[in-house]
């Protein structure tokens, strides 16, 4: 088991935050309530959401918080003073997160923070104990497989994009299962927000599409977000498996181990080689299409 260094993935949460400002925009306006006074963030990552809850609620409170020091800072610059940032750690417990929102919250927002908990179930329970009568929790974890690639890049076997999903699953099964006291969590996330005492527990997913040709920024954005995911199947860097946030108090990869096959590694590095002729980065047919779910509980009044 490798630690993560949250200080190298600040970075890349903040560019997150940055690229998907108008995905957080258009959640957050669908998710506010007129009367909404707390809100709060967390796992907040680079601050994306929290920025975007306080532009859609002016005058409310909202509070971003993340466990690690590097990442909150990254979101309190992004943030520009709009939120308040608090440090606070997910694994233990209700009572640091109650203290860093210092209120019941009408709204907790929570992405792709709450599979890194060890107890899933545990960590929904904390969250929901945080609502004021009538709050909402809601979590964005899950959806579909994201696609960018032709399905024929032409070099390597076709489907290449397919195998790496696969790959990732695996490699996400077994940072499930070497999280010190991990506990399975056989049933789905609106099962979750039920046993946590929430009522009318609903799903909704949303797409996100930038069709071909993506802008040389957006290309380039992708290009390094491949990097990225390439090397951890690879065994060779630090990553925080699905998602943009996390909420956890330490970091964690599965040590050494090459997730893809060799035949379809040699491949990847061909198509994110800058200098080789199949680069990714000078395609004209990428694509981004994405489907993400989020899971919303009601507290009882």
């Amino acid at each position: 088991m490798i630690e993560i260094d949250w200080a190298e993935e600040a970075g890349r949460l903040r560019a997150s935050a940055e690229g998907e400002g108008d995905w957080n925009a258009a959640v957050a306006r669908s998710l506010v309530r007129d009367g909404d006074k707390v809100v709060a963030d967390i796992g907040c990552g680079g601050g994306g959401m929290a920025k975007a809850l306080a532009e859609a609620l002016p005058g409310a409170t909202v509070v971003a918080v993340d466990a690690d020091p590097d990442v909150l800072e990254q979101a309190r610059q992004h943030t520009a003073g709009l939120v308040r940032c608090e440090l606070a750690s997910m694994d233990e417990g209700a009572e640091p997160l109650r203290r860093a929102i210092d209120a019941p919250a009408d709204l907790i927002w929570a992405s792709a923070s709450v599979h890194h908990a060890a107890d899933q179930q545990a960590a929904v329970d904390a969250l929901a104990s945080l609502l004021a009568p009538g709050g909402r929790l809601a979590l964005a974890e899950g959806g579909l497989p994201a696609r960018y690639l032709p399905w024929d890049l032409g070099v390597g076997e076709p489907g290449l994009e397919l195998r790496l999903d696969l790959a990732q699953d695996r490699w996400f099964k077994v940072m499930r299962e070497s999280l010190p006291g991990s506990v399975p969590m056989p049933y789905g996330w609106t099962e979750a927000l039920t046993r946590a005492g929430l009522t009318d527990a609903t799903t909704r997913s949303v797409l996100t599409e930038t069709p071909a040709p993506l802008t040389p920024e957006r290309l380039e954005g992708l290009v390094q977000a491949f990097r990225t995911r390439i090397a951890r199947m690879a065994g060779e860097g630090h990553g925080s498996g699905h998602g943009h946030g996390h909420g956890h108090g330490h970091g964690h990869v599965v040590a050494d181990e090459e997730w893809l096959e060799p035949e379809d590694l040699a491949v990847w590095k061909q198509l994110l080689d800058a200098d080789g002729p199949y680069y990714l980065g000078r395609r004209r047919d990428l694509a981004v299409l994405s489907v993400r779910s989020i899971h919303v509980g009601y507290a009882p009044r």
